[in-house]
């Protein structure tokens, strides 16, 4: 009986993360190839600055110039000194 609670918890507790997250943040599109950004509220469309990605999945750099793949733009780059440039 405990492992079913414990289960249907779990599963509730995943929903709702999940839809939580979603409407939180901005969802990429998968391949930066469209030269355009969405409206992002930090950095700058790398495309408009004439930078290029290293690859067509990267969606962004960081302002220490790490690369990022995030798949939404919720928190990218935040442990990196926030988003240099988007290319999504």
């Amino acid at each position: 009986m405990k492992s079913r609670i414990a289960a249907a918890a779990a599963a509730v507790a995943l929903v709702l993360g999940v839809a939580s997250t979603a409407e939180a943040s901005t969802t990429l599109p998968r391949t930066n190839t469209t030269h355009r950004c969405v409206h992002h509220t930090t950095g700058v469309c790398g495309w408009k600055a004439g930078k290029k990605p290293v690859d067509r999945y990267e969606t962004a750099r960081c302002k220490d110039n790490s690369h990022s793949y995030s798949r939404h733009s919720s928190g990218t780059c935040s442990h990196h000194h926030g988003v240099k440039y988007w290319w999504k």
